[in-house]
C-alpha cells in the first residue's frame, strides 16, 4: 500500500478532492491524506458539493495542517498549487518522494453558478484523469525515481 499526501496551502478544495479520489479509486493500493501548510480549518463547500454529488465519501475528512503526519508514514507527497496562477507551493521537508500536479483552484472561480460548478467539475475530471494514470502504472515495481519522473509527467496532463 502506498500512503500518498497531497498538500496545498490551504487544505480546503483540491488537497480535499485529490484526497477523496485517491482513497476512491485507488483501494487496496494507495491510501491519501491531504494538508495543507496554512489550513483554512474548513471544506470549500463546492468542492464537498461535488464529491457529495458524485457519490465520494468525504467522512472523517477535514482542512488540517501536514504537523498531523508527522507520525504517519509517507511515500509520496503531491502538491497540487498552481504555479501558473503565481501561487507559492509548500514546501514538505520530510523525506518522502515528491510530485507536482498543479491544478487550478476552482474555489476562486468567480461568475454564475454554472460557471463555477463547471470550474470545479472540470478540476474534478482533471485529478480523476491523473490518479487513474497513476493506478495504471505498475507502483509496486517501480523505483522512487521512476515513480516521481512518471508521477511528474502525470502532473502535466490537462495542465
Amino acid at each position: 500500500m502506498l500512503n500518498v499526501l497531497v498538500i496545498c496551502t490551504g487544505n480546503s478544495c483540491r488537497s480535499i478532492i485529490s484526497e477523496a479520489l485517491f482513497n476512491h479509486l485507488g483501494k487496496g493500493r494507495i491510501t491519501a491524506f491531504s494538508a495543507g501548510s496554512q489550513p483554512l480549518g474548513r471544506l470549500n463547500a463546492g468542492a464537498v458539493a461535488l464529491l457529495q454529488w458524485h457519490g465520494i465519501s468525504i467522512e472523517g475528512m477535514s482542512s488540517k495542517s501536514w504537523d498531523a503526519f508527522a507520525d504517519q508514514p509517507i511515500d509520496v507527497a503531491i502538491t497540487v498549487c498552481d504555479n501558473a496562477a503565481g501561487e507559492t507551493c509548500p514546501v514538505y521537508l520530510r523525506p518522502v518522494l515528491r510530485a507536482h500536479w498543479g491544478l487550478s483552484d476552482p474555489g476562486h472561480v468567480k461568475g454564475t453558478d454554472d460557471e463555477v460548478k463547471a470550474a470545479f467539475e472540470a478540476t474534478y475530471k482533471a485529478i480523476e484523469r491523473r490518479i487513474n494514470q497513476m493506478l495504471a502504472l505498475p507502483l509496486e515495481e517501480m523505483t522512487g525515481e521512476e515513480l516521481v519522473a512518471e508521477l511528474n509527467a502525470i502532473g502535466k496532463i490537462d495542465g
